[in-house]
């Protein structure tokens, strides 16, 4: 598998989400992070400034591309050539939503596979909305977060469009 899609809000990317994109950086040879469009989420961060973060944190990966997509995975992952979809797994009860959707996926794109890989024990319970939540009540997110995430969590009108 040469190209694979390791897609999400990110809002914001976590250490958790930097971990699994490394481990998937040495499995393949491109990994495509796409930054999802969800209108019925409440994001703080817009697409655009996901992308900014996104690329900030992840320079120092050669293979990685980070872009954004609209509309249904499988469509974005075929325009995109990607052979797999790379789904982080904390705890089991990530397993259920994730094994649904990979189904889903499935059914709508046979050819199109789902690999599921764990970050760092250190990682397994760290999420981006309890990094906002942390956040927003005044906690020190620094050892969640890459450090222009810290920033941007101050000021999230600062940080720019991609």
């Amino acid at each position: 598998m040469a190209r694979v899609l390791y897609p999400g809000s990110f809002d914001p990317v976590t250490n958790g989400h930097l971990d699994v994109l490394q481990r998937a950086s040495h499995l393949f040879e491109e990994v495509i992070v796409a930054v999802a469009h969800h209108n019925a989420k409440q994001a703080l961060f817009t697409v655009g400034q996901r992308v900014h973060l996104l690329r900030q944190s992840t320079g120092h990966l050669q293979n990685v591309r980070i872009t954004s997509f609209e509309g249904l995975l499988v469509n974005f992952a075929k325009e995109q050539g990607a052979q797999a979809l790379i789904r982080g797994l904390r705890a089991v009860s990530d397993f259920e939503f994730e094994f649904q959707m990979a189904l889903m996926n499935r059914s709508l794109q046979p050819d199109l596979e789902t690999l599921f890989l764990m970050p760092s024990e250190e990682y397994t319970y760290l999420s981006s909305r309890m990094v906002k939540e942390v956040s927003r009540l005044g906690g020190d997110v620094a050892r969640f977060v890459p450090e222009c995430v810290v920033a941007a969590l101050k000021d999230p009108e600062s940080v720019p469009q991609a």
